[in-house]
């Protein structure tokens, strides 16, 4: 039941707890209706035959033109750490939420963004023991922000982000299922989907393995995560595989196969562009280098970092298929003719790496590279240090010694069409629970037990609660009665209480189950009962009745005790 309530909520500390509801979600999203009408944009339309990552790459600018990121803490509430500490022990220890969960005191090996992690967050502001919810939106949820206050287009956080860049890659790129996987850190959710040399998807943005290395700023935030977490979760369509249980489910072929490809995205072959990056990120290390042009039989030199100084006003960059063009732009007397002797020519370090065949990577070619520079920088050992740093992240998967079950996996062709995907799934329900689950993440309350939901309802939705502070519940009938009268979700998938509140818009089953919970919260031994008759929607509560209208065709009876016990007839 908690696993099943949590499918609806999707926490950030449910998703960690229960692994299989990250993929839950992605196949929810798969079944939505939103992104498949995605398809009909003529953005999407022109597409045709065109590469995966020209596929990708256009839907990364449609995603950053229409969704923003968003990390407000006062979306979906707040709550204790000891009530989700004791809410969660029998499945996990605090002692191991503490080592992994950035809401629990996890810092990481390094300081994620350099400052304390309560105060980035703005939870400083809160007692020490309040954390926020920071729930997981579906793609409705992330559109429906669009109906929220100071909100102009869709929004969703990282982990929103990243199943739905899983479920549109799908749907829109047609990339195969099985080459993509979720990876979940501490702070941070992304994903890696492996086509031609792989690409990262990072809130809004994908990167792709020349952009990793690019040694712009934005890339080296996109690093962040996978230099410096631990890496909690991975999953795909064969299953999942977490840092801290002993049993896996996901295929351990697929496990090593993104293992090997990571390891290749993440690791730079030596040349001058890849060399020029890094001095880009370090600029301290500038000063050391020199370019030579060679200009009517004549050589010239300039200062690396002067060099770096006009790429900083240009449309070209330093050693890459523009460097000529940005040469050209480079004023005469910022040359030198003689070579500077205090300065090695990163010309000259790219064809000793050429000529002598090193592999920095080797013992051997490492330290003829680190000999090599050793005259020029006063501290070789920080240089390399730093260098290697750049050239090649190890990711921190989870280890691969684990009991691993055999799931029968999901398996989607990309011809599939919406409604295949969904008797597909359906089918599987019984086979895979992460199937199962999927179709309450999506909300089908014609398809799933109904006390899940309700028990989310009742339970985890401050803000509805917040929003009717001071008024009677007439008065909160009066308010969900003024909302428009429709759901942000289609057919017969419901809202919780803190969407309705969020985006002030509700079916009336949505607004009968939003008082009762405003209700519940304030402890008055009332027995409820909830009474859905396809349009007809009535709650009774301590002799009033409350009525409302529905247009999702459902049935059942409900009894809530004051001790939130819950009696259903459907």
């Amino acid at each position: 039941m908690e696993k099943y309530s949590s499918a609806i909520t999707l926490s950030d500390m449910e998703v960690f707890v229960f692994p299989e509801l990250m993929y839950s979600l992605v196949l929810a999203n798969i079944m939505s209706p939103i992104i498949w009408q995605w398809r009909q944009l003529e953005t999407f339309r022109k597409l045709g035959n065109k590469s995966y990552q020209r596929k990708l790459m256009r839907l990364r600018q449609y995603i950053m033109d229409e969704y923003e990121f968003n990390l407000d803490l006062e979306t979906w509430g707040l709550t204790k750490q000891d009530t989700e500490l004791q809410r969660f022990a029998k499945f996990i220890s605090p002692e191991d939420v503490a080592k992994s969960n950035a809401l629990f005191g996890y810092s990481g090996d390094k300081y994620y963004f350099d400052v304390d992690i309560r105060r980035h967050f703005g939870l400083d502001k809160y007692g020490t023991d309040v954390i926020p919810y920071w729930k997981t939106e579906t793609v409705e949820a992330m559109d429906a922000f669009r109906y929220k206050d100071h909100y102009g287009k869709s929004a969703g956080e990282c982990v929103s982000l990243s199943t739905l860049y899983a479920a549109a890659a799908y749907i829109i790129a047609n990339v195969p299922i099985e080459d993509i996987y979720l990876l979940l850190t501490p702070l941070h959710s992304q994903n890696f989907i492996d086509v031609g040399n792989g690409l990262i998807t990072n809130n809004r943005r994908i990167v792709t393995k020349s952009m990793w290395f690019n040694g712009t700023a934005i890339s080296t935030k996109a690093q962040r995560a996978l230099k410096n977490e631990q890496i909690t979760i991975v999953t795909n369509n064969t299953g999942h595989i977490h840092c801290f249980y002993d049993d896996a489910t996901i295929n351990k072929d697929a496990y090593e196969k993104l293992s090997n490809r990571m390891g290749k995205y993440l690791t730079a072959d030596f040349d001058l562009v890849t060399f020029c990056n890094f001095l880009r990120a370090n600029s301290k290390y500038q000063k050391y280098f020199q370019f030579c042009r060679e200009h009517r039989g004549q050589h010239k030199f300039v200062k690396a970092e002067t060099l770096f100084h006009y790429e900083h006003g240009s449309n070209f960059r330093v050693a890459d298929e523009t460097y000529d063009k940005l040469l050209g732009e480079v004023a005469d007397e910022d040359f030198s003719r003689c070579k500077y002797v205090d300065r090695m020519c990163c010309e000259q370090l790219r064809s000793f790496v050429e000529y002598e065949r090193i592999d920095i990577y080797s013992d051997q070619g490492g330290k003829a590279f680190r000999d090599y520079l050793s005259a020029m920088l006063p501290d070789i050992d920080e240089f390399m240090a730093e260098f290697m740093d750049f050239m090649r992240t190890a990711p921190k998967l989870p280890l691969t010694e684990k009991t691993y079950r055999s799931v029968e996996p999901i398996k989607l062709d990309a011809k599939m069409s919406r409604d295949q995907v969904v008797e597909y799934l359906q089918s599987m329900r019984d086979k895979n629970i992460t199937a199962d689950l999927a179709f309450y993440a999506y909300r089908d309350m014609e398809r799933c037990n109904w006390q899940p939901f309700v028990k989310a309802a009742l339970q985890r939705n401050p803000i509805s609660i917040e929003s009717a502070n001071g008024m009677s519940s007439k008065d909160v009938c009066k308010w969900l009665g003024g909302m428009v009268n429709e759901s942000i979700y289609d057919g017969k998938r419901l809202a919780q209480p803190d969407e309705v509140a969020n985006f002030n818009r509700a079916d009336g089953i949505e607004k009968a189950l939003t008082l009762a919970n405003i209700i519940m919260s304030r402890g008055d031994s009332v027995e409820l009962k909830i009474e859905v008759d396809r349009h007809d929607v009535v709650l009774r509560a301590g002799g009033e009745d409350f009525r409302f209208v529905s247009s999702k065709g459902l049935e059942t009876n409900m009894e809530i005790a004051p001790s939130g016990k819950i009696k259903l007839e459907t």
